[in-house]
């Protein structure tokens, strides 16, 4: 069967393998306080020349997104999120667990822009201590739709937080596919943009100096600080060392681009035109059935009596894999009634 059902299911791509090998017989510090962790904080801020970042090393997204939040509202303050944002629907209410809203905004094509920001804000200005402080914005590039922010959307977004004083939160679980997607900035952007950042593996990066202090306490205490840390720094050298990060996400959305066009001249109707290494495709009952049976995805929505699939692609997949699935989505077009 193939599998196409996201782009963390397999192991690891051969750069920190090989890294993993070598480091196994190694003794090393505890807590993300140990030379591979150091590594590749000095990597990760190579890539950001123009600001000084703080680099640290969490185990999962939710977590991430949970210790970040955490960290940076007092007790009344919320967070600005699209509907589809991750935080809003895929981490089973864990930020409002923390005793923090998730102020919901309807998504443009998955993003946040700054109208709806400004929107948000002053309509809660209007009770004032009656209702939650809107204090940050969560944004995803690429988004949970496959989207990517444009500089423009993002320059904008910046000069509205700054107006309103509000911290700028970028979850980058994706945001290798984000920005080898054609975008005209880079990582040393983003870390100038945002206040607060996160790249899948999990690393956190903290621009505002206001917010660097004692992240490694609250860390501790929310259960994001991995005993053989080492690991997760060993990642991002394999990752950083010689650009795989940027090689990696190239081949994901190349080959993600090639099954969306080849959908596209199929006849198949699409969720949403995805940037990156996501694909939604709307199907038929009989097409999903078909395809189920041959291919591992996900369900990802319902439209009218149609459903919304999602293909992912990763670094393990493969160009064959891709020729497969599109001779199913051929076949399962071809045993569609008329």
């Amino acid at each position: 069967m193939l599998f196409f059902r996201n782009d963390y299911g397999q192991g690891c791509i051969p750069e920190i393998l090989a890294l993993l090998e070598q480091a196994n017989q190694v003794s090393c510090n505890g807590y993300g306080q140990d030379d591979y962790c150091e590594q590749a904080s000095a990597l990760i801020q190579s890539k950001m020349p123009d600001t000084e970042v703080d680099v640290h090393f969490v185990m999962s997204g939710t977590l991430t997104n949970q210790t970040i939040l955490k960290h940076i509202l007092r007790s009344f303050e919320a967070v600005i999120s699209p509907d589809t944002g991750h935080i809003a629907t895929h981490e089973t209410g864990a930020i409002e667990a923390t005793g923090h809203k998730v102020v919901i905004v309807p998504n443009s094509a998955g993003k946040l822009n700054a109208a709806m920001i400004r929107k948000t804000y002053n309509g809660h200005m209007l009770q004032y201590e009656h209702m939650v402080y809107p204090k940050a914005v969560y944004i995803s590039n690429a988004t949970e739709l496959g989207t990517v922010y444009t500089r423009k959307e993002l320059e904008e977004i910046r000069a509205v937080c700054d107006e309103l004083d509000l911290y700028l939160m970028m979850d980058g679980a994706r945001i290798g596919s984000a920005l080898m997607s054609g975008v005209d900035y880079t990582l040393n952007d983003i870390a100038k943009w945002c206040d607060i950042f996160s790249m899948f593996g999990e690393a956190v990066c903290i621009s505002n100096p206001l917010l660097k202090p004692y992240f490694r306490f609250v860390m501790k205490q929310n259960g994001a600080m991995l005993a053989k840390g080492w690991l997760l720094g060993l990642q991002f050298i394999g990752l950083f060392q010689k650009d795989a990060f940027y090689k990696v996400a190239a081949h994901e959305n190349k080959l993600a681009q090639q099954l969306q066009s080849h959908a596209m001249e199929l006849g198949y109707p699409l969720f949403m035109k995805s940037d990156t290494n996501l694909v939604f495709l709307v199907v038929t009952p009989a097409e999903l059935e078909y395809l189920r049976a041959r291919v591992d995805f996900e369900i990802w929505d319902y439209w009218n009596d149609d459903i919304v699939i999602r293909f992912v692609t990763s670094f393990h997949t493969t160009p064959e894999e891709v020729e497969y699935l599109g001779v199913y989505l051929e076949e399962a077009k071809e045993k569609e009634p008329d």
